[in-house]
């Protein structure tokens, strides 16, 4: 197996090993941790709490050098859910609130986070670049897409984005943080 090949097969091993991982619920006798935060989308310091909710449980558990991208991440996922989602008409509830969970699984390689809502509608994940990379520094703001910034944003700065449908309705938006040791990139 040439030097390419090896590589390449190393990172689909580490990239099935963290999926592995994100199926589970961390064990803390294995030095993982786990935290669900449920919060309403009409409150109007949801997102505000969120992120700060992010940063505390980070912190406490030693992950400060994820935090910021963390919190960024939390932010736009919970954004989208108060800004877009319509809750599944079986998981609505006339003048109940919006139920959002959201999810950290954290293990010593790996962050992942998931943020939940009631809404099955699949989000829409940018593909590739919409524009050469040498050339989204000399864009403005104003040209970039309207749809899909917040999960363009997050595709940068996970190293993973993905969906999952709920058991009951609803959907899980996920992303993954590489931690210390963890941070292979694909081979090309």
């Amino acid at each position: 197996m040439d030097a390419r090949k090896a590589r390449r097969h190393a990172y689909v091993a580490e990239e099935l090993n963290a999926m592995a991982h994100w199926y589970t619920r961390p064990d803390p006798s294995s030095d993982g941790h786990f935290l669900t935060l449920t919060l309403l989308a009409e409150f109007s310091d949801t997102g505000r709490i969120a992120r700060d909710q992010t940063a505390v449980f980070l912190r406490t558990v030693g992950a400060d050098a994820v935090v910021d991208d963390a919190q960024l991440a939390v932010s736009e996922l919970v954004g989208n859910v108060v800004n877009h989602v319509v809750p599944d008409r079986c998981l609505a509830r006339p003048g109940a609130s919006r139920r959002i969970d959201v999810i950290f699984k954290m293990w010593p390689k790996w962050l992942f986070i998931g943020v939940a809502d009631e809404d099955s509608t699949p989000p829409v994940l940018p593909l590739g670049d919409s524009f050469l990379p040498g050339l989204t520094e000399e864009l403005s703001e104003a040209v970039l897409p309207d749809c899909g910034r917040g999960l363009l944003i997050l595709q940068r700065l996970a190293a993973a984005v993905w969906w999952t449908p709920g058991d009951g309705g609803g959907k899980t938006v996920w992303c993954r943080f590489d931690l210390g040791g963890g941070g292979d990139s694909p081979p090309s």
